[in-house]
């Protein structure tokens, strides 16, 4: 998470718009269907051993928790249009192209906020190991990167935004 108050997390225009979209799906759907699923088991009479009316409450909970949660990170958050990046380094929104060194077999990353990361689409958190090695760095670099299995080096073999 961000370091201090300061900070801000980058997001890219795609990742505020899924928070943005579930936001508004908690609040004009979620949010009103709980006070329902509540007010329909309060209307059964003793609440004190209800389990629909304590498994609505609950979810009621989980709903206000993500609404906050997702506040939160907009509130906190730095969008950022990768497509007018222009930087000679490897910078946040970069889809980098790179070499493992041992096994000579290529991958291409999406460098992308914390909540957009999805290794196997290829897009990895600003704050994984791999892309905080890759920060600052240019084609025909190479980074180590620690690992479960040791460390990995790499090759930058190009980088662009789009």
């Amino acid at each position: 998470m961000a370091n201090n108050l300061n900070d801000k997390l980058p997001m890219t225009i795609r990742g505020k718009a899924l928070l943005d979209a579930e936001l508004k799906k908690l609040l004009l759907e979620e949010r009103p269907s709980v006070i329902l699923a509540i007010e329909e088991a309060r209307a059964q009479g003793d609440i004190s051993e209800n389990a629909e009316y304590e498994a609505a409450k609950e979810r009621q909970g989980m709903i206000e928790g993500r609404i906050a949660e997702i506040q939160g990170k907009l509130a906190g958050a730095e969008v950022v249009d990768t497509a007018a990046i222009k930087a000679d380094r490897i910078v946040f929104g970069a889809f980098v192209k790179i070499l493992d060194t041992e096994t000579e077999e290529e991958f291409s990353y999406h460098i992308v906020g914390v909540d957009e990361a999805d290794v196997k689409k290829g897009m990895i958190s600003i704050l994984s190991p791999l892309a905080r090695a890759l920060i600052g760095k240019k084609s025909g670099d190479t980074v180590t990167v620690q690992s479960p299995k040791g460390d990995k080096e790499f090759e930058i073999l190009a980088y662009e935004y789009k």
